[in-house]
């Protein structure tokens, strides 16, 4: 059918779309910067955050307690002696929670995150747009517990002496997020040597799983910083191992 506009107009209909094509491009690459800009300043209030310290001034001792700060890349973790004289944790996480019960273990990984994405993501290929805005936004709490033997001090698990004071305010801070057993389920982890239990708080971008690390650190008298939202501002106050 011939068009009955002169040749070279464009009719009025191609005309709309391509002025609908245009103004979506606008409002989505405003959309783009914008996010783009909350995210800017997400990490760089995160950077600040980070480095103003708590407990200034806090100096390693030369003989207490070793603990180790351990990270995957994007979650942290405290590492502890499974016994010692401030604290048995086998009553509080039985190794008779774990497919294998019957190892000599000697150390336990303590840490705190969000529900759905510990036990939906067992690789971070895993994790889907709906659980990370979830959990961005608020999702409920969960202690992963990891039953370690003898583990070896690296870049991604690092050593950190404290004095036994120290440590005896971090365990009772470990412990204010343990719930009674009759309270609290058990998940199966993601090998046979951690599990997952139901814990209080709520997560979010504010209060991550890292935060967690850092409000344990610091409520134990121990040098961190402040707001820690990602594992770098909680491993930097941790000397790394000498090479």
């Amino acid at each position: 059918m011939t068009s009955p506009w002169p040749r070279g107009w464009a009719e009025p209909r191609d005309t709309l779309r391509a002025l609908a094509a245009a103004k979506v491009w606008r409002i989505t690459g405003k959309v783009l910067a914008w996010l783009a800009l909350v995210a800017g300043l997400f990490m760089a209030f995160a950077w600040l955050g980070s480095s103003i310290p708590r407990n200034s001034g806090w100096t390693e001792p030369a003989h207490g307690v070793e603990i180790m700060i351990e990270t995957n890349g994007i979650h942290t973790a405290i590492v502890m002696p499974l016994v010692n004289a401030q604290k048995d944790w086998r009553a509080d996480f039985p190794s008779s929670d774990l497919p294998t019960s019957d190892r000599p273990y000697t150390h336990l990984s303590v840490s705190w995150g969000e529900r759905e994405v510990f036990l939906n993501t067992p690789t971070w290929a895993d994790l889907s747009l709906p659980t990370a805005i979830n959990a961005a936004v608020g999702g409920d709490g969960l202690l992963h517990v990891a039953h370690y033997v003898r583990p070896a001090p690296s870049d991604t698990a690092r050593v950190l002496r404290i004095r036994p004071e120290e440590y005896a305010r971090l365990v009772r801070r470990i412990e204010a997020q343990i719930l009674p057993s009759d309270r609290r389920r058990v998940y199966a982890g993601y090998e046979d040597w951690d599990v997952f239990y139901d814990a209080p708080g709520t997560y979010h971008l504010g209060n991550t799983c890292n935060q967690w690390t850092s409000d344990a650190l610091a409520a134990a008298g121990i040098e961190t910083g402040l707001w820690t939202p990602f594992p770098g501002g909680v491993m930097k106050w941790v000397p790394a191992p000498a090479p």
